[in-house]
């Protein structure tokens, strides 16, 4: 009797997953033109807000390249000085 139970569960899911397949593929049409109605036809031009904000972020990526390379420009010349003061 269990086999039975399983098998009609196995036909079942198969079924459902076969009618799913098969109202999506007819439906697949209007969707597709639902979509062509609903999109957007250009990109909203950004806000000032936005403008400034990347542009403060731009300005902030570039001081602390900036300070990154003075930081090195400076131990470079500190090693080289000490380098010298202990040859000498």
């Amino acid at each position: 009797m269990n086999k039975h139970f399983q098998d009609t569960r196995y036909y079942l899911k198969r079924a459902g997953e076969t009618t799913k397949a098969g109202v999506v593929e007819e439906l697949k049409p209007v969707e597709t033109r639902v979509r062509g109605f609903t999109v957007r036809e250009s990109e909203p031009k950004p806000r000032r807000v936005d403008v400034v904000r990347a542009e403060i972020v731009g300005f902030g990526e570039r001081a602390e390249d900036r300070t990154r390379t003075a930081i090195r420009t400076g131990r470079k010349k500190l090693g080289t000085r000490r380098r010298e003061r202990t040859a000498a």
